[in-house]
């Protein structure tokens, strides 16, 4: 598993992120997303209701360089912010079980590189990094 408990707890808690993703033609999209974290294979799982149809699901078939963050402000007063970003490569995967009832079969996975968390578990509000 790549990532640290503080992480994968973080990650188990919230419910939407925020997939990047390169267009054939070199420009980049972000889109809002649900998603999982899959212990066996510590990989993201991105599903969705038409999923294969999307142009992140087509951006991810061209080129599969993304990043993926998932980020919250705890507090303004003090600040606490906190959060995942994940660097890594990803695969558009058809015909697996849905993730959620109402989902394609059409997954976006994502196997990470680099992940760097702030914010967690008491963590200074600098940010830490690891490779996967």
């Amino acid at each position: 598993m790549p990532f640290t408990d503080a992480e994968r707890a973080y990650l188990g808690s919230q419910m939407l992120g925020r997939l990047a993703t390169i267009g054939p033609d070199g420009v980049p999209q972000n889109n809002p997303v649900g998603y999982r974290l899959d212990p066996a294979t510590g990989t993201i799982e991105i599903g969705g209701y038409r999923m294969g149809a999307t142009r992140k699901f087509h951006n991810v078939e061209t080129n599969g360089n993304v990043a993926f963050v998932v980020d919250e402000i705890v507090s303004t007063q003090p600040w606490h912010v906190r959060g995942v970003e994940v660097r890594g490569h990803a695969e558009a995967v058809r015909d697996q079980p849905p993730l959620m009832p109402g989902f394609t079969g059409d997954r976006i996975r994502i196997h990470p590189r680099r992940i760097l968390s702030w914010g967690l578990d008491g963590q200074s509000q600098g940010i830490q990094g690891h490779d996967a």
